[in-house]
């Protein structure tokens, strides 16, 4: 039988529910990887052991027993540090608030284990999330398993190198400007944004209030190496929740087994300066779903590059406020990090900022309309190649660089709508991602898109971590 630290998240639950193997054979599987990897690559930074072992052991008597059990029964999965999890830290990785206890666990959390699922570690992100490479003050830097000398990504780093390196089969995060797509991407795994509203989200751990930006672009997501079980977790964490108001009653349908899609594709997206071995293996994607019997066509939004813009300038403008609560818990890194964006971005006055407010709703407009027509937009899932650790605060044009990477990204968070990233192949040595975006709600629509691409592509992880400063051939 395959290892069972290298099997996705399905797969483990059909083991176990067929009595193939038990949860916590699992659990020690998963365990002795993290022993044996985890050292180089700093991407889980606390275990819950006892918890875990309990509940796996639970999962196995239920099994016994002929009880019934949910989708995700008896798999262990990891979880960001700034997501509740009962009776842990929600460190946001700053060393401030490594002992801010959760009385309660966030309803994603909740959500996995009402589905069966066993929350066995937790995994690393920079100061609460501000950068695009993960580097936390309190625990220190995650690596790529692909290359050690290139950011895993951020700011759900953390999860996505735990993922790829086999360490966990399945993870959630969040995502307010690329955060769980961006790791993904970099580390040759899947991750779904959803819609805004789909998924709730809720802290026990003061400020419970979101700014006005993470009202409209925050959605938590899940990571994996399968897009399967990625779709299965997203289904096991949506809906409504007591605890969070903007929580939606949302339907989400899948366009079924075999359905043609229409594939709008932007390899070079306006406004997006894109590596050309980036675009070239997006176009490659774009001819294999074609291929496949797909509608594909070049095609994007109007206005594509202003979005960008106009999501800087509203989550700095809401930065902007809390940046003397935050001078005193965040790390130098992250403290770099927003000293060189608000050199960047120029403060806005009330007026300029309804202004952009307005703008934002005349995107949305557009975007609903084009997705009407189209059932994915197909881009990269980012500009350039994953850059060396620091290179975001070693300099404004540093910061300008990392800003533009994740240029592709952004549209999305600022629209609220679904965005899955799938490895479609390689370059440089290192994993390239297509991203599909889709009309808000449309979530199993970008995440169809995303298995037509696995299934053309393959699985790419996990992967053993490259040691030496050599790239992956």
């Amino acid at each position: 039988m395959t290892e069972l630290w290298r099997l996705g998240a399905l797969e483990i639950a059909s083991a176990i529910r067929n009595r193939e193997t038990t949860s916590r054979a699992v659990l020690d599987a998963l365990r002795a990887r993290i022993e044996e990897v985890n050292g180089h690559l700093n991407a889980v930074v606390a275990r819950l052991d006892d918890s875990a072992t309990a509940a796996a052991t639970a999962a196995d008597r239920a099994v016994a027993e002929g009880a019934p059990l949910g989708p995700l029964h008896g798999v262990p999965v990891t979880v960001k540090e700034n997501i509740d999890v009962a009776g842990c830290a929600t460190t946001h990785g700053a060393a401030a608030f490594s002992q801010a206890l959760a009385p309660l666990d966030a309803p994603i959390v909740e959500r996995l284990r009402a589905a069966g699922a066993i929350p066995f570690a937790r995994t690393n992100m920079p100061d609460f999330g501000v950068r695009a490479h993960t580097d936390s003050s309190l625990h220190g830097r995650t690596r790529n398993p692909w290359h050690p000398a290139v950011t895993a990504g951020g700011s759900s780093g953390g999860e996505a190198s735990a993922i790829a390196s086999g360490m966990s089969p399945l993870g959630v995060g969040n995502d307010v400007g690329g955060s769980v797509r961006e790791p993904a991407n970099r580390c040759g795994i899947v991750a779904v944004k959803p819609s805004t509203g789909v998924v709730p989200h809720a802290t026990s751990i003061p400020p419970e209030e979101a700014l006005i930006t993470y009202q409209l672009m925050l959605a938590q997501g899940v990571l994996g190496r399968r897009v399967a079980d990625v779709r299965a977790g997203l289904l096991a964490v949506a809906g409504p929740h007591p605890r969070d108001p903007l929580a939606l009653p949302v339907t989400l349908t899948d366009p079924g087994p075999g359905a043609r899609l229409r594939i709008a594709v932007a390899a070079e997206p306006a406004g997006c300066d894109v590596d050309p071995a980036i675009a070239a293996a997006v176009r490659a994607t774009a001819d294999r779903l074609a291929a496949a019997g797909h509608l594909v066509e070049e095609a994007a939004p109007t206005g594509y590059e202003r979005t960008v813009d106009l999501w800087a300038a509203l989550v700095m403008n809401d930065f902007r406020v809390l940046l003397p609560a935050l001078e005193g818990v965040l790390g130098a890194g992250s403290k770099a990090y927003l000293t060189y964006a608000q050199e960047l971005v120029p403060p806005a006055d009330t007026a300029a900022v309804t202004m952009l407010h307005l703008e934002r709703h005349a995107a949305e407009l557009r975007w609903h309309r084009f997705l009407s027509d189209w059932d994915v937009l197909l881009t990269p899932a980012g500009a350039t190649p994953p850059p060396e650790h620091d290179a975001d605060i070693a300099s404004l044009d540093g910061l300008r660089a990392a800003l533009d990477l994740l240029r592709p990204l952004l549209p999305a968070n600022l629209l609220g709508l679904p965005a899955a990233v799938v490895p479609c192949g390689a370059a440089y040595g290192l994993p390239v991602g297509a991203q599909f975006t889709a009309r808000r709600f449309g979530d199993l629509t970008a995440l169809a898109a995303a298995q037509a691409v696995e299934d053309a592509c393959g699985v790419v992880t996990p992967v053993d971590p490259v040691r030496s400063d050599d790239a992956r051939g």
